[in-house]
């Protein structure tokens, strides 16, 4: 019987992996976006939000924002000084660590530092942060919440009971103390009853100037945790090139 010609081994080593086509992208949109900012800024996020960078990257429309991992970063900007796509810009390749992001722009250096040494917003706090001040809800009724949510607050460890359609706390209870990290019921609880505690900022820790190389002498920096975190921005690495 002849051999159909559908009949074909394909070896899984020459297929295409959307990772590393997502790679490449990230690459070489790096790379032509050289040719169109001056600056180039390395930052960092504190508590990390997708929603929020998505307002960011609206109000810095005139710029551009990436975010992916530190490694495909770096091989894009140049790792060595035989590699580098500019002069200087290994140096800033090395500055890659933990949580980062660039953000490539023509506005003026010193406005961009200004800018985000003032920027914040509140967030609300997720699993693990550290409680910034004691929530204590008194005995009594909750008139703000439904009666419907009752059985939820109870598997939250609220010690609660419906009375007459009116959830009661039939105890004070605690809901977090001060200095001590957040359990994912803490949370929930905070965020139900509309307590934010966290903040979201991006932190500019140095940049790179066309002409100028690069410069780490920014006195907003912040030399925090650089613990290795580039699965944290992954989401926002795809949104950010749809």
């Amino acid at each position: 019987m002849p051999k159909s010609k559908r009949d074909k081994k394909v070896s899984l080593t020459k297929t295409n992996k959307k990772g590393l086509l997502l790679k490449q992208k990230i690459i070489e949109e790096i790379r032509n976006s050289l040719s169109k900012y001056e600056h180039i800024f390395l930052f960092t996020v504190d508590n990390m939000r997708n929603t929020k960078l998505k307002d960011l990257r609206h109000e810095w429309k005139d710029s551009r924002f990436f975010f992916g991992k530190n490694k495909v970063m770096a091989i894009a900007l140049g790792k060595t000084k035989s590699d580098e796509i500019e002069d200087q810009l290994n140096l800033l390749s090395k500055k890659l660590k933990g949580q980062c992001g660039l953000l490539m722009t023509n506005r003026d250096v010193p406005d961009v530092l200004q800018w985000f040494k003032d920027f914040t917003e509140s967030e609300y706090a997720r699993s693990g942060f550290i409680a910034t001040h004691d929530v204590i809800l008194p005995s009594g009724p909750l008139k703000d919440f439904s009666h419907t949510i009752e059985p939820h607050l109870r598997r939250l460890g609220l010690p609660t009971s419906l009375e007459r359609g009116v959830i009661h706390l039939i105890k004070e209870y605690q809901v977090c103390k001060k200095g001590n990290a957040l359990t994912p019921e803490q949370a929930s609880i905070l965020k139900l009853l509309g307590i934010q505690m966290a903040d979201f900022k991006v932190v500019i820790k140095c940049h790179w100037t066309k002409g100028k190389g690069f410069q780490k002498d920014i006195d907003v920096a912040s030399d925090d945790d650089e613990s290795d975190g580039e699965s944290v921005l992954e989401d926002a690495m795809e949104q950010d090139e749809t």
